[in-house]
């Protein structure tokens, strides 16, 4: 998810350009917060371009389909599934829940269903400085 951090000021400024120039609102962060402490709390770990590149492979994908067909009843189901070791498969997962990927839906006693929270992963990379962003995109709840 694309944020902007600012002042009340600067958010109004922002407002006021907005409602001038509709077309600059495609162009614009949707979400503004007070710091980065702030924007992290509300959203989470920030992933790093690279990070999200790697956790991505092609196997990780391979992965997220299977979960996404939504018959996976636990991590240990899902191990046999995709033929990883479960203990692999874990930090595996655990990685995709802090990027926003993937969460999980208790079961009974300890067992934990992975879900697949997200349809689209966003990577817009600067090339030639350090403004590259990540966004995950979770369906709006109905």
């Amino acid at each position: 998810m694309t944020y902007k951090t600012g002042s009340i000021g600067e958010f109004m400024q922002w407002t006021k350009k907005i409602v001038a120039e509709p077309a600059q609102a495609a162009k614009s962060a949707k979400n503004w917060f007070d710091s980065e402490a702030t924007a992290e709390k509300s959203l989470g770990a920030k992933v790093s371009a690279e990070a999200m590149v790697k956790l991505l492979s092609a196997e990780n994908l391979a992965l997220l389909q299977v979960i996404g067909k939504g018959n996976v009843s636990s991590v240990r189901e899902l191990a046999h599934m995709v033929n990883r070791k479960e203990s692999n498969l874990s930090r595996t997962l655990k990685r995709l829940q802090e990027a926003g990927i993937v969460s999980f839906e208790k079961g009974a006693g300890r067992m934990r269903a992975p879900r697949l929270i997200a349809r689209r992963v966003t990577l817009d990379l600067d090339l030639v400085g350090a403004d590259s962003t990540v966004s995950v995109k979770q369906p709006a709840q109905a």
